[in-house]
C-alpha cells in the first residue's frame, strides 16, 4: 500500500470526523505492545472498518491494514478509498500472505474481526463457547487472528534459531519474508490486542443517510434502511463510542510444544502451515487463543443503560397487572449502584455520576428514551403508569439483517449474555419483589451518603477549623407511627447540625425526620468551594428517596439556601403533600456577595500570571453560628448560591404543593423584599407567608424558635 495514500485516506477521515456528531472515548491505549500486533474486534457496523484503522494509527503512528467484507470492495466508491485505507478483502487470495509478511517484517498492525460479519444481533454465547448465530447457521467465531500470530512468531524465533546455527535455510526466509532489519525482526514479539467497541445509544433512526436513502432508492429493502439507519445514527446522532484495547496476548508461549520446538530447529526447508501434525497442533492453539480473546473483547463492553434497561425488562417476572414504573426504575437504579460499586466491569462514564436522577426527574432522558423505543418495536406498552410487555419479543428472533430496526431492545439485551455474572445479577434484580427492592434501594442510598461523608471529611479536613464530624453527619430519627415524614434542608455553610433542634422538635411531634448533608458542607471550605449547587440539590433528592421509601407522606422544607432547594424539589417529583420555606434566598445583602463579580475577575487575572497564591478566593465569614458554620466563604460557592437562585426563579410559577414561606423582617443576610417576591412567584393556588420579627438569619435556632416551629407544625398538620 502507497504510504502516501494512506496519511491522504486518514487526512480525509479527519476531515470527515469533523462533520461527525459521534462521541468517541478510547481507553487502554497502554495496553498496545511495541511488536507484531493483530487487533481483534468485535463488529456491530461496517462504519468500524474506516474509523478503528484510524484512530489506531493516531495512537501507534503504525499503518494499520484490516480485513473488511468483500463486498464492500464491489462498490467502485468504496474501493479506492478501502484500499488507500490499507484494507484488504477477506476473499483476496493473498491475503493471509500479505499479512504474514507485513506484520513478521514490516511496520504494519493488523485489524481483524474474529466474527467474520457484523453481529447485528450481538447473540454471541452458547453453552459457554462462543457461537454465533448469523442470517443463515450457527458457527463459531474464525480462528484465523490467532493461526496468523502463531505462524508470525513461529517464523521469526525459526529465523533466530537458523542465524545461530548459520544455516542456508536463514538466508531463504529473509527473502521470503523481504526482510530488510533483521534485527528488528527478532527482538519483537507478536501480540493480540482485544479491542472492543461499544455504542451509546445503539440503537437505529432516522438521519441524514436514511433520508437521502429513501429518496435515491424510492423504496429501499428494510435491510438497506437498516444498514442506513444504523450507521448513520452511529455518525450523526451524538452516539457514543468507547473503543478500549485489552490487555495483549502474548504469542510466544504457545511454541513450547514439543513436536512445534522440533520443527524450529530442523535443518530442511519446512512449510508449517502444510504439516499435518503442526496443523492439528496450531489448530488446537488457536481455538485457545481465539476463546482467550473473544472473552477479552467481550468482558471490556461498556455498560450503559440500554444495557441493563433492556435485561432487567427481560427478566421482569409476568405480572397481569403490569410492572409498575416506578419498581421498575428503582431496580435499574439499584443495578447501576452495583455495577459501579463492583468495579469488576466496565461502565459508562454516565454511571460513575450520581444516578438519583432515575428516581426523581429523570431529567436526562434516560426512561424516556428508552421506553419510546420499546414502545416503537412493540415489546411494551404503558397504561397508566404500568408497563405491559410482549415477553415473545423477547424470545422469537427477527430476521437477522432487520432485527436492529425491528427489535433494538433484544439486541441490546443480547449484548450483555457473554458477562455472564453481570446478566445473572440483572435478572436476579428484576425478579425482587417491590418491597424488596425498596429496601435495597434505601439502604445503598444511606451506604452511600455515609461513605460519601466519610470521604469528603477525611479528604478535606482541617486541623483547628474542620468541626466535629457529628456537625456534619446527616440525621435520620425514625417514628414508629409517624404521622408523616418531613425532610428538613440546612443552610448555605452550615450543616445538618443546624437542624437538629427543630428536628428534634418534629420528631417528639410523631413526625419521621430526615437532615441531610449538602455536598460541599460539613467538612472544610475547600470542600465547598469545588462543589456545583446542582450537586447540593441531589443530596436534597438523595434524602428524599430514603424518606419516600421509609414513610406513605413527605412534607418537604428548609432554611436559607435550603428553603430555596426544597422549593426546587417540590418543582420536580409529585410524591410531596406540601412545602415550608424559611427566609428563602432572592437576594443577599452580605456585602461579601456585592464583591464576588470583581473578585472572581481578579482571581482569573492573577492565574493567567501564574501568581496562584495572591488570588484570593475565600472571604472571611462571622456566622451566627460559629459552632456549626465555616468561618471562610469561597468565592465559587457564592457564585453557585447566586446560580441556584437564579435558576430557581424561573421555575417557582411550576410549584403546586401547599406552600408556606416564613421570613424574619429584620434578617441581616436575606433581604425580606426578595423573600415577599419570591412568595409572589409561587404557582400554589393555596400559599401562606409569615413574618416575624426577629434581629438575626437564623431564626430555627436561638431564643423565641417555638413560635417558628409551631407555625410550621400547624402548617404541615393540615395536609397530612
Amino acid at each position: 500500500m502507497n504510504r502516501f495514500a494512506f496519511e491522504l485516506s486518514g487526512y480525509t477521515l479527519k476531515t470527515f470526523s469533523g462533520f461527525s456528531k459521534a462521541n468517541i472515548k478510547i481507553s487502554g491505549q497502554d495496553n498496545i505492545p511495541d511488536g507484531s500486533v493483530i487487533f481483534t474486534a468485535n463488529h456491530f457496523t461496517r462504519i468500524e472498518t474506516i474509523f478503528l484503522p484510524y484512530h489506531i494509527h493516531n495512537i501507534t503512528k503504525k499503518e494499520v491494514w484490516s480485513l473488511a467484507a468483500a463486498e464492500l470492495f464491489n462498490v467502485p466508491v468504496l474501493q479506492g478509498f478501502l484500499n488507500n485505507l490499507g484494507a484488504v478483502s477477506t476473499k483476496d487470495p493473498h491475503r493471509d500472505e500479505l499479512i504474514l509478511k507485513t506484520l513478521l517484517s514490516k511496520d504494519v498492525q493488523w485489524i481483524i474481526f474474529p466474527e467474520g460479519m457484523m453481529v447485528k444481533n450481538k447473540k454471541l454465547i452458547k453453552k459457554d463457547k462462543f457461537v454465533l448465530k448469523g442470517d443463515e447457521a450457527v458457527r463459531r467465531p474464525h480462528t484465523g487472528a490467532a493461526i496468523l500470530a502463531l505462524r508470525c512468531e513461529f517464523y521469526r524465533e525459526r529465523l533466530r534459531r537458523m542465524k545461530d546455527m548459520g544455516e542456508p535455510e536463514f538466508e531463504r526466509l529473509v527473502q521470503k519474508f523481504e526482510i530488510d532489519d533483521i534485527d528488528r525482526v527478532l527482538t519483537r514479539q507478536t501480540y493480540i490486542v482485544p479491542v472492543n467497541i461499544t455504542y451509546y445509544p445503539a440503537s437505529p433512526r432516522e438521519n441524514i443517510l436514511s433520508k437521502i436513502g429513501k429518496i435515491v432508492m424510492k423504496e429501499p429493502s428494510k435491510r438497506v434502511m437498516d444498514e442506513l439507519m444504523t450507521e448513520g445514527s452511529m455518525l450523526f446522532s451524538n452516539v457514543d463510542i468507547n473503543i478500549r484495547f485489552g490487555k495483549p496476548v502474548e504469542i510466544k508461549g504457545y511454541l513450547k510444544d514439543p513436536y512445534i520446538e522440533s520443527m524450529l530447529t530442523v535443518k530442511r526447508k519446512i512449510r508449517f502451515d502444510d504439516d499435518i501434525s503442526s496443523k492439528q497442533i496450531s489448530r488446537h492453539f488457536s481455538i485457545e487463543i481465539m476463546e482467550k480473546y473473544m472473552s477479552a473483547v467481550y468482558a471490556m463492553t461498556s455498560l450503559n443503560y440500554d444495557h441493563v434497561m433492556a435485561c432487567i425488562l427481560k427478566h421482569f417476572p409476568y405480572r397481569k397487572e403490569g410492572i409498575d414504573t416506578y419498581e421498575f426504575r428503582c431496580k435499574v437504579y439499584f443495578a447501576i449502584s452495583w455495577l459501579v460499586s463492583n468495579r469488576k466491569y466496565f461502565v459508562s462514564d454516565n454511571f460513575l455520576e450520581n444516578q438519583i436522577h432515575l428516581l426523581t426527574d429523570d431529567r436526562y432522558k434516560r426512561f424516556e428514551d428508552f421506553f419510546t423505543i420499546a414502545k416503537n418495536t412493540n415489546v411494551i406498552e404503558i397504561k397508566d403508569g404500568k408497563i405491559f410487555k410482549d415477553q415473545t419479543r423477547f424470545i422469537t428472533g427477527s430476521n437477522f439483517h432487520t432485527i436492529r430496526i425491528e427489535n433494538p431492545i433484544l439486541v441490546m439485551a443480547n449484548e450483555v449474555e457473554p458477562l455472564k455474572e453481570v446478566e445473572s445479577f440483572l435478572k436476579k434484580t428484576a425478579q425482587k419483589s417491590y418491597n424488596e427492592i425498596i429496601d435495597l434501594v434505601k439502604d445503598r442510598i444511606l451506604e452511600k451518603i455515609e461513605v460519601d461523608f466519610s470521604r469528603d471529611y477525611n479528604e478535606h479536613f482541617i486541623e483547628g477549623e474542620s468541626k466535629k464530624k457529628r456537625i456534619g453527619r446527616p440525621l435520620f430519627l425514625k417514628h414508629d407511627n409517624e404521622v408523616a415524614g418531613v425532610l428538613l434542608i440546612h443552610g448555605y455553610m452550615a450543616a445538618p447540625e443546624e437542624m437538629k433542634p427543630f428536628a428534634k422538635y418534629l420528631h417528639e411531634k410523631s413526625f419521621t425526620v430526615y437532615v441531610p448533608r449538602l455536598k460541599g458542607h460539613g467538612t472544610a471550605p475547600e470542600d465547598l468551594a469545588k462543589t456545583h449547587y446542582e450537586q447540593w440539590m441531589e443530596s436534597v433528592q438523595e434524602a428524599f428517596i430514603v424518606l419516600k421509601h421509609s414513610c406513605k407522606k413527605i412534607i418537604v422544607g428548609g432554611f436559607s439556601t435550603g428553603a430555596g432547594l426544597a422549593l426546587e424539589l417540590s418543582t420536580k417529583v409529585e410524591d410531596i403533600k406540601a412545602v415550608f420555606a424559611v427566609a428563602p434566598p432572592m437576594r443577599l445583602q452580605d456585602l461579601g456577595s456585592y464583591f464576588v463579580p470583581a473578585i472572581d475577575a481578579w482571581n482569573a487575572m492573577i492565574k493567567k500570571i501564574h501568581l496562584e497564591n495572591i488570588a484570593k478566593e475565600f472571604i472571611e465569614n462571622h456566622p451566627e453560628n460559629p459552632h456549626i458554620n465555616y468561618v471562610r466563604n469561597p468565592i465559587t460557592g457564592i457564585h453557585q448560591l447566586e446560580k441556584l437562585m437564579e435558576y430557581l426563579e424561573s421555575k417557582l410559577g411550576t410549584i403546586q404543593k401547599p406552600s408556606l414561606v416564613i421570613q424574619s423582617r429584620k434578617d441581616p443576610v436575606v433581604n425580606p423584599k426578595g423573600t415577599l417576591k419570591l412568595f409572589e412567584l409561587l404557582g400554589s393556588n393555596i400559599k401562606e407567608y409569615y413574618i416575624f420579627d426577629y434581629e438575626r438569619h437564623g431564626i430555627l435556632i436561638g431564643e423565641g424558635v417555638e413560635r417558628v416551629y409551631k407555625s410550621i407544625e400547624n402548617f404541615i398538620r393540615q395536609w397530612v
